[in-house]
């Protein structure tokens, strides 16, 4: 309900016209009924022209205020539940903007897409009906039923009958169609799933020839979701029958007794009481009918509305702190009795007794094998995860103590898969600076090495960057992320097998323009192979979440057994390339 905001307003206009134009209708058979019994000669009363013309203009104008009420209460509604839900998107998206790592991690990406569309759009739907029609039909009952026992008398005893029974049915429905609903959505998170990934893998999809399994794969999940939907659906639909069978049963009931009491009474109950009677039912029905209506949305809805509070509701688990630091001094980096492990149920930690002291300005290479937990070492420096145990400092300070816009300036970080996003080189670069020059940009691109690529494009720097940036090589996409991080002029650079697509030589030349452009920052180059960090000041050998040791290329060759297996296999291979062919390492 945070979320209506500016549209306060409007969702209150909506029901307060809806509720004017509910007493329009609810008084236009009223004067109906007094104009048929103004022309009703049966029993030789004379007709009055002006009653006629008297009731015929106020019905005229009554049914114009009922129009008026109606598009006003409908264009508030529209412009309440539409704004509604833009805010609750930028909410859903804003929050998740806040998450830390640890967050992310508890939903997946599919099931944050379908929160932010399909069920902002089921919510919408349902706040769109409960301002208007969920309005209308109690309004439309209640004051249908006071004029059933106005002109009526007894018979409006048959509408009040009917409530009971039809609340316990559709309450019988309702609990029946939840938990249906409930594992729909988590099936719809699977199928949005297999979707992203089939896309996202698409050139190895075709290069191993398996769009039939992904295909069966995908019609599993579609399936899976038809069924359930199928069944919740075939619930809701008994709503319809059960509200005709009570419709048409009580108007039967009203015509059978009406028609009885005009035949008894002697003109104490007249044609045109008993007709509006029947009017007044249907409006009553009809209502009910709207209400039902209302209610199988809001069912579905309901779920939806619990996954979108589960992501509002999420705190981050990574905070800015009160009075935060927000300058990071220099680049001094210390790790002193680090655990971590990434949930407090895991069996194991990732890092476990990790102590390192880097000082400001060194050059810091990185190697291990597949799990040795690299990569999360260096993500504690940035406090993308809090350390379970221990303390990280940077610039001599707890990660802890700074603002995280400050700290997360000062520390850059390279995926071996960053991100490019849509737009041209020149805005993707300035991620790193908004106000950067182009002389600055020229400057990082040619110490990333990538000037010379991008000004053998025709637009130059101005060359458009598709979604993903998937029209560029992964080494050009590299050193474009390379150049972007530059760009925010950290105090520690972070390279995350970042260099891992682009050629021994270029990988030489940008770790050049680092040592004599960059000195004084900090420099951590995790790498898969020994030549990305043979010339780097000291090497840390990770392996399986522990330090294994630490030194220089010299000091770690032939004292350290996983250090000197690397070198050897990747020397022995690139000699035995170059006896074949001259190739080169990629």
């Amino acid at each position: 309900m945070k979320s209506v905001r500016e549209y306060k307003l409007a969702s209150i206009l909506s029901p307060v016209f809806v509720g004017l134009e509910v007493v329009m209708e609810c008084l236009i058979p009223f004067v109906i009924s007094k104009l048929v019994n103004s022309i009703d000669v049966a029993n030789g009363a004379t007709v009055k022209m002006s009653e006629i013309w008297t009731y015929g203009g106020i019905l005229i104008a009554m049914a114009f205020a009922s129009l008026a009420f109606g598009a006003l209460a409908g264009a508030f509604c529209a412009k309440a539940s539409a704004g509604f839900a833009k805010n609750l998107r930028k909410d859903l998206y804003y929050k998740v903007q806040d998450f830390s790592f640890e967050n992310i991690d508890k939903f997946s990406t599919p099931s944050l897409v379908t929160r932010m569309t399909t069920d902002v759009t089921n919510v919408q739907f349902a706040y769109m009906m409960i301002i208007r029609a969920a309005v209308r039909s109690p309004l439309m009952m209640v004051f249908s039923l006071v004029m059933t026992f106005i002109m009526g008398g007894n018979l409006g005893w048959i509408f009040v009958a009917v409530i009971p029974p039809l609340a316990f049915l559709l309450f019988f429905i309702m609990k029946k169609a939840m938990p249906l609903f409930h594992r729909v959505f988590k099936k719809y998170d699977n199928l949005n799933e297999s979707i992203q990934e089939n896309i996202r893998g698409m050139r190895v999809v075709k290069s191993y020839v398996r769009e039939d399994y992904e295909k069966q794969k995908f019609d599993h999940a579609a399936t899976d979701v038809q069924m359930d939907f199928t069944k919740a659906e075939r619930i809701l639909a008994w709503n319809h029958p059960i509200m005709q069978f009570f419709f048409y049963g009580v108007l039967s009931a009203v015509l059978f007794l009406g028609s009885y009491f005009i035949l008894k009474s002697n003109g104490a109950t007249s044609v045109g009481e008993v007709s509006q009677l029947v009017v007044y039912g249907m409006q009553i029905l009809m209502s009910l009918m709207m209400f039902s209506m209302v209610f199988a949305m809001i069912v579905m809805s309901i779920e939806s509305a619990r996954r979108i509070c589960e992501i509002l509701g999420e705190e981050s688990t990574i905070k800015s702190p009160e009075n935060a630091v927000t300058e990071v001094e220099n680049g001094d980096i210390d790790f002193s009795g680090v655990n971590f492990k990434y949930s407090a149920t895991a069996e194991r930690y990732a890092l476990e007794g990790v102590d390192l002291h880097i000082k400001s300005g060194e050059t810091i290479g990185i190697i291990g094998g597949t799990g040795s937990s690299k990569t999360t070492l260096v993500n504690l420096v940035s406090r993308l995860y809090d350390a379970t145990d221990g303390a990280v400092c940077v610039g001599g300070r707890n990660v802890k103590e700074y603002d995280l816009t400050a700290l997360r300036d000062s520390v850059a970080v390279v995926l071996q898969k960053n991100e490019l996003f849509s737009g041209t080189i020149k805005e993707n670069l300035r991620w790193g600076d908004p106000n950067a020059t182009d002389e600055e940009l020229v400057e990082a691109c040619k110490l990333a090495q990538a000037d010379e690529f991008i000004q053998g494009f025709p637009n130059g720097y101005d060359t458009y960057i598709e979604q993903g940036g998937t029209n560029v090589s992964g080494g050009q996409k590299q050193r474009l992320c390379i150049a972007r991080a530059l760009l925010k002029k950290p105090k520690v650079l972070i390279l995350d097998d970042s260099t891992s697509a682009v050629d021994t030589h270029t990988d030489a030349l940008i770790r050049k323009a680092f040592r004599e452009y960059i000195p004084e920052t900090t420099k951590i180059i995790i790498a898969q192979r020994t030549s990305s960090v043979e010339d780097a000041d000291r090497i840390v050998i990770m392996d399986n979440g522990k330090i294994n040791a630490v030194g220089t290329h010299k000091q770690l060759l032939g004292t350290n057994p996983i250090y000197t297996e690397v070198y050897t296999t990747q020397n022995k291979k690139s000699n035995d390339d170059a006896m074949v062919g001259g190739g080169d390492n990629e």
